[in-house]
């Protein structure tokens, strides 16, 4: 039978337009698990937003991506896809990033030519770095991996800053450099989402933002089109958002509330962090 990572790849080789769920902690990568996904992507915006209730304009450092890749990496054994945005720096920063997280366990690394401090894609006021210092960074990325079983995706932002002709251009370049996978940030029409994987021949990831600037294309359709992964980075933190939002609402309203409100029971709480094995551990080991 082949592995999670084996169905992986092979998904990138059909361009089957895989959706990837993002995860901001460990909890949201288990529940992407429970409901039958397949892959994993750690979002650095969300990572942020809930690590530090800030916006996605590079907060979050090196050691904190790092921990929470290991604390998903624990718990789920599906193929982790880590945003680690610029790298953290130069060229040598980036290998070194590479193999920190290569070390907590990710399947792919995720790096980006936007100028530091990066703000979120869908952002406006985006700058990006020279190409040709993109391709170094990538080299280095390539190189400083332990093992090439671990995958390097290359993303331009480009799209919003020189236009679609040289995010392209960009991006095939990436490609020349090393990258396994690539991704075009922040496409504008279904035009442009149709014409980019004629113009690329890698594995394509296309990031679709609920409310952002691409606009929502079904999977089929995607799959048509040539992409191999269509990430929905923020889906489960959007809908937690509104969850909480409902709850506490309620809450406030009717000065209480059971397991009849809007919230998951205790029950499924301690089944989603799988207490039963820890049970299991205790009287074994008491």
């Amino acid at each position: 039978m082949p592995s999670q990572i084996d169905r992986f790849r092979e998904h990138l080789s059909r361009k089957s337009a895989l959706i990837v769920p993002g995860a901001s902690n460990a909890l949201a990568a288990r529940i992407i698990v429970d409901v039958g996904f397949e892959a994993v992507y750690l979002s650095g915006a969300g990572l942020t937003n809930t690590l530090l209730g800030l916006p996605d304009l590079a907060f979050v450092s090196l050691p904190e991506l790092v921990q929470h890749t290991a604390a998903i990496t624990e718990v789920v054994d599906l193929p982790l896809i880590v945003d680690a945005d610029t790298g953290f720096g130069n060229a040598i920063n980036v290998r070194q990033t590479v193999r920190a997280l290569e070390r907590a366990g990710a399947s792919v690394i995720q790096l980006e030519d936007q100028a530091s401090p990066k703000k979120c894609g869908h952002f406006s006021g985006k700058a990006v770095i020279n190409a040709d210092e993109m391709c170094v960074k990538l080299k280095a990325a390539v190189e400083g991996r332990r093992s090439p079983d671990t995958l390097i995706m290359a993303r331009t932002d480009a799209r919003a800053v020189e236009g679609f002709d040289a995010a392209v251009a960009r991006a095939r370049r990436y490609q020349s450099a090393g990258a396994d996978i690539l991704f075009v940030e922040a496409l504008e029409s279904i035009e442009e989402l149709a014409a980019v994987p004629k113009l690329i021949t890698a594995p394509l990831l296309i990031n679709i933002v609920v409310g952002g600037k691409t606009p929502v294309v079904g999977r089929e359709d995607l799959a048509r089109m040539g992409y191999a992964l269509v990430l929905y980075a923020n889906v489960a933190l959007q809908a937690a958002i509104d969850g909480m939002q409902r709850a506490l609402r309620q809450l406030q309203t009717d000065g209480q509330m059971d397991e009849s409100g809007p919230v998951a029971t205790f029950k499924e709480r301690q089944r989603l962090v799988g207490k039963t094995m820890f049970d299991e551990l205790d009287r074994r080991y008491s």
